[in-house]
């Protein structure tokens, strides 16, 4: 038991020590690539598609300010204001779905959470990955900082199948760059990120477009880093 304990004290000083020196790296150099994205290139060869990656990171004074404004206006409206957690909001969500068991559940992912998910982890509901996701969510937080982690956000978050961050969407479904995305364009980018799969940018239903209205009202109220 001696040797087993000290087995599992070293395994998990080995996790601590790799991943806050790989958070620290990413604060300087773009993460080169995701689990999601090797996740979606096995998932397509299984249903034979080669989806392949379409990704280029720009920096954050390359992406339009209409396209912070957009995400953090559809998806964070309180960015600026909390440590990687919304306690109100997910208070919210935890009273909605208590009530509305066995429907559609209401989350309350911050762009925080959002990004430690989506740079370090999986897609998916257990215990442990969400776990884990509050962990990097911390180390994010305290060592990126709300500028770092945006920026890390919209350069990697998936916006269709094999389109990774604002660059790759700018140019594929508006052929433009990112530093020149309409209030409008960023708008539809930003209203299909709950589910970019199924929607897409330049084939909006009525429902993104009333997203795009919803988030089109917000995005002059809402604090983005500078």
């Amino acid at each position: 038991m001696k040797r087993l304990f000290k087995y599992f004290a070293k395994l998990i000083l080995f996790f601590l020590s790799s991943s806050i020196l790989v958070v620290i790296v990413y604060k300087f150099i773009p993460p080169p690539f995701t689990p999601i994205m090797i996740l979606r290139v096995f998932e397509g060869w299984f249903e034979g598609e080669n989806i392949g990656i379409r990704k280029r990171w720009v920096s954050y004074e390359e992406i339009s300010v209409n396209l912070f404004r957009a995400v953090v206006s559809a998806e964070d409206a309180r960015f600026m204001n909390h440590n990687g957690f919304d306690w109100d909001a997910i208070e919210a969500a935890k009273r909605y779905n208590e009530s509305r068991k066995g429907k559609r559940l209401r989350g309350a992912s911050t762009i925080s959470m959002q990004t430690a998910k989506n740079a370090f982890l999986w897609h998916g509901r257990n215990y442990v990955r969400k776990a884990l996701e509050a962990y990097f969510t911390v180390l994010i937080e305290l060592i990126w900082g709300k500028k770092r982690i945006l920026e890390v956000y919209v350069n990697i978050i998936e916006f269709g199948k094999g389109i990774y961050g604002v660059q790759a969407a700018s140019e594929y479904f508006f052929h433009k760059d990112a530093k020149d995305l309409t209030r409008r364009e960023a708008a539809l980018l930003a209203a299909v990120l709950p589910n970019p799969r199924r929607w897409s940018p330049n084939a909006p239903t009525p429902y993104i477009e009333k997203r795009v209205e919803f988030i089109q009202g917000r995005m002059n109220s809402v604090v983005i880093p500078k």
